[in-house]
């Protein structure tokens, strides 16, 4: 079975702004990813989630959801992630360390339309710190736990 990889990656740089997709972003250990909305904060940095849990909350709505829509970071291709803080995993060359899970955000239902944010709760990924700094690119492999 291969490892999952970086399948997107979605960065805003404020508040209540929609996400942009780009090929690549810059993790700075310590403060987060630049040019993103949580650079700079203390301990949430990375969010992270995966396709199937997209697809599973896709299911329950009836509607596709897409990675840019959540809001997070991170889109793997597939993997079980961790949810235990202190767990960790390796983005590329970048070490992430579990802060805690991802609740689903507020403004699901209406970014993706009502019931979204009920179809994504336990499905909405994890919350991670940066350990080490490095380039997170799309086709990065992922080690998890």
């Amino acid at each position: 079975m291969s490892a999952p990889t970086v399948h997107a990656i979605h960065i805003a740089p404020a508040r209540r702004l929609p996400t942009r997709s780009v090929p690549s972003v810059e993790a700075e250990a310590g403060r987060g990813l630049v040019g993103d909305r949580y650079h700079g904060t203390r301990h949430r940095h990375v969010t992270v989630q995966t396709l199937p849990a997209l697809a599973e909350a896709g299911a329950a709505l009836g509607t596709p959801v897409e990675p840019g829509s959540t809001r997070r970071n991170l889109t793997l291709t597939g993997g079980t992630l961790p949810t235990r803080p202190g767990e960790r995993i390796r983005v590329g060359g970048v070490e992430l360390e579990v802060v805690r899970i991802s609740a689903p955000c507020r403004l699901l239902d209406d970014w993706i339309g009502p019931g979204a944010m009920k179809a994504m709760h336990g499905r909405g990924g994890t919350t991670f710190r940066l350990l080490s700094s490095g380039t997170i690119s799309v086709g990065d492999e992922v080690e998890l736990a």
